[in-house]
This record gives C-alpha cells, structure tokens and sequence, in this order.
C-alpha cells in the first residue's frame, strides 16, 4: 500500500514538474515579435539609405522579403525584388508609390506591421509636401534597381 502511495505521489510530481517546465519554455517559443518605435529621420535625398532604415528590416536588403522582422509578421513581406516581373517585365513606380502615399491597396501597408509611408514621411517632413514627395520618390526609384536581383 506505501508503495502503491509513493508511485502516486511520484507520478503527480513528475506531471507537475513537467508542466511547470514547459510553461516556462512556452515564452521562448512564442518567436519573434515586432517592436514599434517611433521613425527617425534620413536624408530625403536617398532612396537607399531611408529604405535601408525604414525598408529592409521586413522586406530585406535586397528586398526578397527576408528581413530580420518578418518571421515575426502575419503576412509575409512582399518581394520587392520581382515587382517587375509579376508586372509584365515593367517596374511599377506609379504603384508602389501609391501603396507608399496610402493610396492604393496592399495586403500589409496600412496595418500595424506595415505602415503606410506617407503620413511619417509628413511627420520627419514638418508636413513639407514636397518633401513627402521626394522621399517617396527616392524610395521608389530605389527599389527600381532592386528589381531581378
């Protein structure tokens, strides 16, 4: 009958240690996610360095969609690298500039991943339109020479 008891009382601890082991381990198997911060100012005079900074950590370098932040999004992050070629071999410009402007619809621009670029640009801008222009503009014909690489 002890024996009986101490099995028992061995399994229950077992199961308990067990659970408390895994709830600890839960967090760190949660995976990554995304910490907003507030945007910082770049040159409005290049393209590179402002996708650099506000670009590449969802969509990558190179622009393929592999930045160091999009494990951590619900929908993965365009390829920027082959709009041209999911557009008939054309770039195009006159798009992603909306999308960036908050004008035309993408799948993650406007949500909490991926913010619609205009409205910030404004912001760094001190509302400086032309300003906001340029930006997009630098960052379009940036990721322009992404295309096929």
């Amino acid at each position: 009958m002890h024996v009986m008891k101490f099995i028992s009382l061995a399994v229950a601890l077992a199961v308990l240690l067990s659970l408390a082991l895994a709830q600890q381990a839960a967090p760190a198997q949660s995976g990554a996610t995304i910490k907003h911060v507030p945007i910082t100012r770049t040159p409005s005079n290049s393209g590179k360095e402002m996708y650099n900074n506000y670009c590449a950590v969802c969509h990558g370098k190179d622009g393929k969609g592999d930045g160091p932040a999009a494990s951590a999004l619900k929908t993965t992050p365009t390829d920027l690298s082959s709009l041209a070629k999911n557009a008939s071999g054309k770039y195009p410009a006159a798009y992603v500039s909306a999308v960036l402007h908050g004008q035309a619809t993408a799948t993650a621009h406007g949500s909490q991943d991926m913010p619609v670029w205009g409205p910030l640009f404004s912001s760094i801008s001190q509302g400086h339109e032309s300003q906001v222009r340029q930006r997009i503009t630098n960052v379009v014909d940036y990721v322009g020479t992404l295309q096929g690489k």
